[in-house]
């Protein structure tokens, strides 16, 4: 014998327990009914052939309401039963009468095939007071032996306790064609703005027929606990194909005005009988009374939903970072796709709650130059926030938020647009370490077309009277297959106290090429006597309104992406030679150096050869080659300044002798002539001089080497 899947509640429960011919009464069948089970018996119509009430429904309408029940007629006979033999009959418990008529799908069904079921759905206009509860069905065979022509096999009234409303975590079945339909609430939610509830629900729609079934355009509602319907846009249900054995997803979303209240609500499912223009029921959910977004931990993906799809978001970290007067409140978010089709990249926004009062602004920043989302994908997010550095709290709350902009009403501002939260993340105000890199080593970032590699290559100082200028020398490498920019990035200087010393990069402005190098020079002003010690190297992502900076004007607001460098013990020793002086990313080597006074002229004279590193950029603005000249006993000293910028440039013949600046090669019997007519008198007293190289930055400088070398005798 054939026997329906049935609800796991009692959406599809028998409505009277074993109605044999009708002689048990409806109080004794609801006695029978038991939680979570399904007993559906039989009204016989002959040996072998029986009645089944599967479902009853009542839904509101523009009329009224409509109520829907469904009748399946079993034959297990030798013959075949005319179905035009039998009619179902509608009636309330107070002996009202309402006028049952199959629905169009159900009226060329004449017979039923020995062996054989077939289901009857029929409708019927009941009074707009009417509900559920109320009404019996009769289940009638047309004799014309009898004065009314019919002959009643049976009644089945609806008892008090009953509900066509499948439970909480709970499955209905759909008939569709002929095809049995599971279908249940994977997943809802629902979020809220200022003046809307907005609720989004995953239905889970499951063949568990034979045959392939084509789903109606169905319409979903949300039922509030006062029977208001609020419809819901549908997603991924329009001419859904839905294959033996297959499951297939259906996204609802919508809004609902915040004066409603947002408890006892329930999912209707109805379909609309264009050749009636009668909306009819089919399936109702009742949805959890835990309604709200969730609230999240740092390290777990929640899942969240809007009207493009369903989308899982993770708070990876949550930090404090120094950013001049004030602090930035920085959430490292990860977004992904969990499902198989691409979605496109929400518009997401946020804020930052502190202790449950003080709300934070905050801006979204997106690293990565995407737009959209493949299955399974991600992206990283960041969230920027500001407060004063002495300001304190003890709870910290990120709300996620949605922004979707509306179409505006006559006289309202065009670019309106309605937040809508839809995740948060709440947590103690113990915030994530900064990412630290050890000395020596590299930090790599694999966002796409950005593909990099940083490491600290040295440190330098630079004194003058009052104040020391700390700077440390940073090394990208483009791990990409393009020539690509260097990043803009904000750089701090921060001791082991929190002390904290805002840097200064020099930018550079060429492109670097694949496997490429370039040399960033990253410097502050330290107070004299300030010990650098353990010093660490801060550098994030520059940001400007809430985007990556680019271009060459733009300021930035704040920063991501932050990374701590351990830096290096600073190299201190001062060469004796002026070979291999390393100036980075050029070495300097000095030799056949020579002194001679002549027709009241000074001449230093030197062979020298500059190299460079190669595929290697760097802004050398600000920096020169300082050479100064002591003579032992004071009789003579002088500088001279090269700018690194001239390095790179070749002025003609590099080797002629007007040129006075020093250039990338080799060059010989290089001169520096001064003139100083008295020097000549003094030469008694010029017995030992000393040649310093120093690396000149903004003023102050640094001695690399040192040779001492005689008067008037050419070295080495």
């Amino acid at each position: 014998m054939k026997r329906k899947t049935r609800h796991t509640s009692v959406l599809q429960i028998s409505l009277v327990a074993a109605l044999l011919l009708g002689m048990v009464s409806p109080a004794h069948a609801s006695e029978n009914l038991a939680a979570d089970t399904v007993v559906l018996d039989k009204v016989n119509i002959k040996a072998n052939s029986y009645f089944q009430l599967e479902q009853i429904h009542v839904l509101p309408s523009q009329n009224g309401k409509v109520a829907t029940f469904t009748v399946s007629i079993h034959n297990d006979s030798s013959s075949a039963l005319q179905v035009v033999d039998y009619w179902a009959r509608l009636r309330s418990k107070s002996g009202n009468q309402f006028v049952a008529k199959l629905l169009p799908a159900d009226r060329d069904k004449k017979s039923v095939a020995p062996g054989s079921t077939i289901d009857l759905n029929y409708y019927a206009i009941v009074n707009s007071d009417t509900n559920l509860q109320d009404l019996v069905v009769q289940l009638i065979k047309w004799d014309f032996s009898q004065s009314n022509f019919e002959q009643v096999l049976g009644e089945v009234a609806v008892p008090d306790t009953f509900t066509d409303v499948t439970p909480s975590g709970g499955a209905s079945v759909i008939s569709v064609s002929g095809m049995q339909l599971n279908a249940s609430i994977k997943k809802w939610m629902n979020n809220k703005n200022e003046k809307y509830y907005v609720p989004t629900i995953n239905l889970t729609v499951e063949n568990v027929g034979n045959h392939t079934a084509t789903l109606p355009s169905y319409l979903f509602s949300i039922r509030t606990s006062e029977g208001l319907l609020y419809p819901l846009e549908v997603k991924g249900a329009k001419e859904l194909t839905i294959n033996p054995k297959e499951s297939k997803e259906i996204q609802l979303s919508g809004s609902i005005p915040v004066s409603v209240a947002a408890d006892h609500w329930q999912l209707t499912v109805a379909e609309n009988i264009s050749e009636l223009k009668l909306t009819v029921p089919i399936a109702a959910f009742q949805l959890p009374t835990t309604t709200q977004g969730e609230e999240g931990s740092i390290g777990k993906e929640y899942a969240f939903t809007s009207k493009s799809g369903v989308y899982k978001a993770q708070l990876n970290a949550l930090r404090r970072l120094p950013w001049e007067d004030q602090d930035l409140l920085t959430a490292d978010l990860t977004l992904s796709n969990p499902g198989e089709d691409p979605l496109p990249i929400p518009k997401l926004s946020g804020y930052f709650l502190l202790d449950g009062a003080v709300k934070i602004n905050a801006k979204l920043v997106q690293t990565a130059k995407v737009i959209g989302l493949g299955a399974n994908a991600r992206v990283n997010l960041q969230i920027v926030g500001k407060v004063p550095y002495t300001y304190g709290f003890s709870q910290i709350k990120l709300v996620l938020q949605e922004e979707e902009e509306r179409s505006p009403s006559v006289g309202t501002d065009p670019s309106s647009a309605t937040v809508t939260d839809v995740l948060e993340f709440a947590t103690q105000d113990d915030f994530q370490a900064i990412p630290s890199i050890d000395e020596g080593q590299f930090y790599t970032t694999n966002e796409v077309g950005r593909k990099s590699k940083y490491k600290i290559r040295g440190v330098s100082t630079y004194w003058d009277t009052t104040n020391i200028m700390y700077s440390a020398m940073v090394e990208v490498t483009n791990l990409e297959k393009r020539f690509t920019t260097v990043p803009k990035l904000v750089a701090n200087f921060r001791s082991a106290d929190g002390t904290v010393f805002p840097a200064t990069i020099a930018e550079i402005e060429n492109k670097i090429s694949p496997t490429g190098k370039g040399l960033l020079n990253v410097w502050a002003s330290v107070p004299k006597g300030y010990s650098t010690t353990n010093l660490t190297l801060l550098l994030g992502e520059a940001v400007t309104d809430g985007a990556l900076s680019e271009g060459e004007k733009v300021i930035p607001d704040s920063y991501v992406n932050p990374i701590a460098y351990k830096l290096p013990d600073e190299k201190t020793n001062v060469a004796t030679t002026l070979a291999n002086v390393e100036l980075f990313p050029y070495t300097i080597s000095m030799n056949n150096i020579s002194t001679s006074i002549a027709d009241g002229t000074f001449t230093l004279k030197f062979n020298y050869e500059l190299t460079k590193e190669k595929l290697t950029e760097i802004n050398t603005e600000g920096h020169n080659l300082l050479l100064v000249f002591e003579d032992g006993g004071g009789e003579k000293r002088f500088e001279k300044k090269f700018d690194f910028k001239d390095f790179d440039v070749m002025n003609g013949d590099s080797t002629a002798d007007e040129d006075d600046k020093i250039r990338l090669g080799k060059r010989e019997n290089f001169k520096i002539s001064i003139a100083d007519p008295g020097l000549i008198f003094k030469t008694q007293f010029l017995k030992q001089y000393t040649l310093h190289i120093y690396d000149e930055f903004q003023g102050q400088r640094k001695l690399l080497a040192s040779q001492k070398a005689d008067w008037f005798i050419t070295t080495d």
